[in-house]
């Protein structure tokens, strides 16, 4: 396992048990850590909605799911101006606890970059809740650009943990 080759491809319905089980050890990890927000239960027909338009990726590691997280097109409540961008957004990276600590969000980011300049988008982006310094340094590390923590105007249709702590910014500009 220790140099196992990494293989990237879309999650299937077949996966959505582990992925579930993957997000509920992260909720229970962001517990023990006393983090600002916890993960709410996530929705199971918002995950096969991204399996089915194939938008829910995984990171497989000798036929074993590694890592999982989702992508999307467009994310008007949480960028709101800068949507208007051609980004692709990553939500909700979830790694297995046997791989922690292999810096996947590196990985995810080899992998974005190459999947945007493919598609001719010009940002990668993503998002997280609350003042965890340690999360922002490893965004930063891996290559995103911290734009900083900001209170959103409108969250209606965003899941619940939304409301409960200003969003900070994260971004890779390919053009730049």
């Amino acid at each position: 396992m220790v140099n196992s080759p990494i293989n990237i491809t879309n999650s299937s319905l077949e996966d959505i048990d582990e992925i579930f089980r993957l997000y509920s050890i992260a909720s229970e990890y962001q517990k023990a850590k006393k983090t600002v927000v916890v993960w709410p239960k996530f929705k199971r027909q918002l995950v096969e909605t991204e399996i089915r338009e194939n938008r829910q990726f995984k990171m497989l590691i000798d036929s074993t799911i590694a890592c999982a997280w989702a992508i999307t097109f467009s994310d008007e409540q949480i960028w709101e101006e800068r949507n208007a961008d051609s980004a692709l957004y990553i939500h909700r990276i979830a790694t297995n606890p046997e791989f922690r600590g292999k810096n996947f969000v590196s990985k995810i980011v080899v992998w974005a970059k190459a999947y945007v300049k493919a598609n001719d988008i010009r940002f990668v982006r993503l998002d997280t809740l609350g003042n965890n310094t340690k999360l922002i340094e490893h965004y930063k590390n891996a290559g995103f650009c911290f734009l900083g923590m900001f209170n959103l105007k409108n969250t209606d249709t965003l899941p619940e943990h939304y409301k409960e702590a200003p969003v900070c910014l994260f971004q890779i500009d390919l053009k730049t």
